[in-house]
């Protein structure tokens, strides 16, 4: 399945950059000149990773990012900076809540093992996603299920732990019981045979 990836630099030779290291992946590899021009494509297009730069005009990568958490939260984000100070990391950590910081010039293997990370990690939070709402799901039915039957979760354990399954009782005698399957039997004899 292919994934796409957002490249945000207000320099048009860094994203060309990055899109030729990406040239061999299996990504649609989308680019912006501001984040202004990536909330755009971000409306119209779902992203997969979003890679900013932090230092941009109008708004800084940082800024950009948190925006990219509270609309589009499963979009993994990652920073590129060529400037990593301590306020801007700290920024990016608490508001847009980036999954990695890649450093100016970018190393190509660096940045296609961490977009590949961040896609398994993508997959992984959208895989427990799905395994919550059945979770819940199932919950919702089960408390339904009690409602109407009350004791249905109860579960009945032997000594040693083993679940113990318990058998309504018949009213059934030796001789009835001998009686009804001597009838079942006249009745198979009585059946005519089935062609051969």
């Amino acid at each position: 399945m292919s994934r796409t990836i957002l490249l945000v630099d207000d320099e048009p030779l860094v994203t060309e950059a990055l899109k030729r290291a990406l040239r061999k992946e299996p990504y649609l590899v989308l680019n912006a000149r501001s984040a202004a021009e990536a909330l755009r494509i971000l409306e119209k297009h779902p992203v997969d990773v979003v890679v900013s730069d932090e230092r941009m005009p109008g708004m800084t990568g940082s800024e950009f990012l948190a925006v990219v958490c509270r609309k589009y939260p499963e979009t993994m984000r990652i920073i590129l900076t060529g400037h990593a100070d301590l306020e801007s990391a700290l920024r990016a950590i608490n508001e847009g809540h980036v999954y990695r910081f890649l450093r100016k010039p970018c190393n190509e293997a660096e940045l296609i093992h961490t977009l590949r990370q961040a896609v398994q990690q993508k997959d992984l939070a959208s895989g427990s996603r799905r395994l919550l709402h059945a979770f819940r799901k199932q919950q919702s039915e089960l408390n339904a299920l009690e409602k109407e039957h009350p004791g249905i979760r109860t579960v009945k354990r032997d000594e040693r732990g083993a679940i113990v399954l318990e058998e309504e009782e018949e009213d059934y005698d030796l001789d009835t019981l001998i009686e009804e399957i001597e009838r079942e039997v006249r009745q198979d004899e009585t059946r005519p045979l089935p062609p051969r």
